[in-house]
């Protein structure tokens, strides 16, 4: 079972693009007696080895993504009113009315929007029209309460839903830095393991081609969320709700990412992963969407080139104020990535041995 406070502390940590340092001193306190070699470099990525038994020579990186989407504070209104941009990708829609957290301390705000007795023939409103309220009236008050460049995230609180429901935010990737934990607090493995805990994955990728340049791993393993595909839409044939979606659905367990629009997973090692579910009875599926992208998409590319492989937890409402996420996919996703670095071998890795 997952360990929730571990996952709670890890969501409601603030942690938007940039600013990930609350995030990365809670995964420090967590694994610092579990591995060696900690380094924290110029741009933020914390990076830690577990070496294995010796019993095979391969070096595998294994990247979550400490970082959360978010907004920054962009200037101030002569009302006091707060001018404010996304960071990485928000869908306008879910923003009016919602709460936020300004700052690292928290201060708390909400997005202003035109009333609805006033606006009925807007159906959404453009992130460039809104404002939020953080309770003061005068441009200078603002000024000195945020300053331009301040983040800010959802004000969201973890919680369970009954005994296999857990929700909240910044799952995209706290979720995976989690289960990254838990890889490093188990073990022996007998490969050596190249944590990272990246930074800036939402705004481009950017802290995973750092760590994988540091790391000089020999393959790689990326730990995500990934959007579940399994809500019925307004138009649909009611014959065809529950029909498979091409994406993912909660319940069935990790996610195999076969490509997405930054990286193709080597076929290889695709069938690798699937081989070790079969083998070792643990449920999951394919990802066939060609939505996002992952850290893999930089780490793929990095050196002189990376194979590299994306296991996901399916969440619902991810890039949202509360993301959902089942138990049971998560603790088959972490028994997945167990029983792949018990079974891969530098042989497996090699793509002259899967011709």
């Amino acid at each position: 079972m997952p360990d929730i406070d571990l996952l709670k502390n890890l969501s409601e940590a603030f942690g938007v693009s940039g600013q990930e340092a609350a995030v990365r001193k809670i995964v420090l306190s967590a694994i610092k007696e579990h591995v060696t070699d900690i380094h924290i470099d110029s741009i933020g990525n914390l990076t830690a080895i577990k070496k294995g038994t010796g019993e095979r020579n391969l070096r595998v990186m294994i990247a979550a993504h400490m970082d959360e989407i978010g907004f920054m504070v962009m200037g101030h209104d002569s009302n006091g009113l707060l001018k404010f941009s996304n960071v990485g990708g928000v869908d306008d829609r879910i923003l009016p009315a919602l709460r936020v957290r300004v700052g690292p301390e928290g201060m708390p705000g909400v997005i202003l929007w035109t009333p609805i007795h006033k606006n009925h023939d807007q159906d959404v409103t453009k992130l460039s029209n809104l404002r939020i309220d953080i309770g003061v009236t005068s441009k200078s008050a603002a000024e000195s309460k945020a300053k331009r460049g301040i983040r800010i995230t959802f004000d969201s609180e973890f919680s369970l839903v009954g005994d296999n429901v857990m929700r909240g935010k910044a799952f995209d990737d706290r979720a995976g830095c989690a289960l990254l934990i838990e890889l490093l607090r188990g073990g022996p493995y007998p490969v050596d393991i190249l944590a990272a805990f990246t930074v800036q994955e939402e705004i481009g990728l950017r802290g995973a081609r750092i760590a994988a340049q540091r790391l000089q791993p020999d393959v790689a393993i990326v730990l995500e969320t990934t959007t579940a595909h399994d809500l019925p839409l307004a138009d649909a044939d009611p014959d065809e709700i529950n029909t498979p979606n091409p994406g993912c659905k909660q319940g069935l367990g990790p996610v195999l990412t076969v490509m997405d629009r930054s990286m193709i997973t080597p076929p290889h090692l695709l069938n690798f992963l699937r081989q070790v579910g079969e083998n070792h009875e643990i449920p999951h599926q394919l990802k066939t969407a060609l939505g996002g992208g992952t850290d893999a998409g930089s780490v793929h590319v990095s050196n002189a080139g990376i194979p590299s492989m994306v296991i996901s937890m399916p969440a619902r409402y991810i890039h949202a104020p509360r993301a959902q996420l089942r138990r049971d996919d998560y603790d088959n996703t972490l028994r997945l990535v167990q029983a792949a670095l018990m079974d891969i071998t530098p042989q497996i890795v090699s793509r002259e041995a899967a011709h």
